[in-house]
């Protein structure tokens, strides 16, 4: 029989944003806080834009104590604790994955575009590569063009990423955002390169894809959602299969939310953190900016209706048709979004310039917010290797 929960819209907020270490004091810490939490997360989303920050790097400075950029870095291409491949979309994983990545691996080895052409140069590419070391495309002369999955490109690049995603290249560095890519057996070790497909059929591998999305957002429900993208996206009778098996064997926890129609799920490891937040315990407020892309708000849905947060992300659409900003960061206090805001950058002056600040209807931007918005700014600058915070003129008026 499934144990009747019930908590309050704030105490599901708070559990949300304790699970993910963005209220109280800070759960992760330094480059292992980064580890902890990728590894708590299954994965964090890649974004190669970087205006003030790339994605990854958003979701991390907001909840890793004394996080810069360079500990992803060295993580990834020094360290190999982490790689490249897909979760959900383009991401960033640790590297005890692997060998759950072997079924998108085995895919696209079955099936990917031009495979015909990549095969034909794939042996000459891969000897090279043994031969002189990490390439990127355009140190190959493959420049016929071959159908791809966004438009026509070069096959140098086609062969490249297409044996980055049957597995036998990884990203070896980046270079901006070129990939300069190696062999996987000269970067991950042979216990994971050999290990099996550790699903046994496609029912347990769907049961691992639910876990790891529920985990990572910390809250999520039996709907559709932006949460199931990635490889193996389940339809509705399917997830639901899933949902009543992870239910029955006590790996999920069914939770009623006051006003809330639907059932929302939790993972049974994350029982002590909803005890604790049923407790209603002061927890201490942070001021942080999240990531577009960030782990809390994949299912936008459901942060429109726990936190009456209303956001999308602009930057794909037409300027005459954006409400906000092309870059525009939600900015969280305590266990409510305050406000939103747009920064860019200026890397030759080394300035945050503050483009506009617009304050949720029902915050009132004095006093403690105000103090709490000017240190994150301050910390955020920092982050981004800035000197100092700019605000434009009539980037903090009222109703901006």
């Amino acid at each position: 029989m499934t144990e009747d929960i019930r908590i309050t819209n704030q105490q599901a907020r708070r559990f949300m944003l304790l699970k993910h270490g963005l209220i109280g004091n800070h759960r992760f810490s330094g480059k292992q806080g980064v580890l902890d939490f990728v590894g708590q997360a299954g994965c964090i989303q890649f974004d190669p834009v970087d205006v003030c920050g790339k994605n990854a790097e958003l979701v991390l400075q907001s909840r890793v104590k004394d996080f810069c950029k360079d500990q992803l870095d060295d993580l990834l291409y020094e360290d190999r604790a982490l790689f490249d491949y897909f979760d959900k979309n383009l991401a960033i994983l640790r590297k005890e994955d692997w060998p759950h990545c072997s079924r998108i691996r085995a895919a696209y080895r079955e099936n990917c575009r031009s495979h015909h052409a990549v095969d034909a140069v794939s042996a000459e590419i891969i000897g090279r590569i043994r031969e002189r070391g990490p390439v990127c495309s355009a140190d190959l002369a493959y420049d016929t063009k071959v159908a791809w999955y966004w438009q026509d490109t070069r096959l140098s690049r086609a062969a490249l990423e297409t044996l980055y995603f049957r597995g036998d290249l990884v990203v070896h560095h980046k270079e901006r955002t070129v990939k300069f890519y190696d062999l996987a057996e000269h970067c991950l070790a042979p216990e994971l390169l050999d290990a099996p497909d550790p699903f046994a059929d496609d029912l347990a591998y769907a049961a691992w894809r639910v876990l790891r999305r529920i985990g990572s957002v910390g809250l999520l429900w039996n709907r559709a959602s932006d949460a199931w993208l990635g490889d193996g996206r389940l339809k509705s009778g399917e997830r639901t299969v899933v949902f009543n098996q992870l239910l029955a064997e006590h790996k999920i926890l069914a939770i009623s939310v006051t006003g809330l129609k639907d059932m929302l799920y939790c993972l049974a490891s994350d029982r002590p953190l909803l005890d604790q937040i049923r407790q209603d315990a002061p927890l201490a407020p942070r001021c942080e900016l999240l990531a577009p892309l960030d782990n809390l708000l994949w299912d936008r849905r459901l942060i429109r209706t726990l936190f009456g947060f209303n956001y999308t992300w602009e930057i794909y659409t037409p300027a005459a048709q954006r409400q906000y900003g092309t870059y525009v960061l939600p900015l969280l206090f305590g266990d409510r979004f305050a406000a939103r805001l747009e920064a860019v950058c200026d890397r030759k002056l080394k300035n945050l310039v503050v483009k506009r600040i617009w304050f949720e209807a029902d915050t009132q931007p004095a006093g403690a917010l105000q103090e709490a918005i000017g240190d994150c700014l301050q910390r955020f600058a920092r982050f981004n290797g800035c000197n100092q915070v700019v605000m434009a003129e009539g980037s903090n008026e009222p109703g901006a």
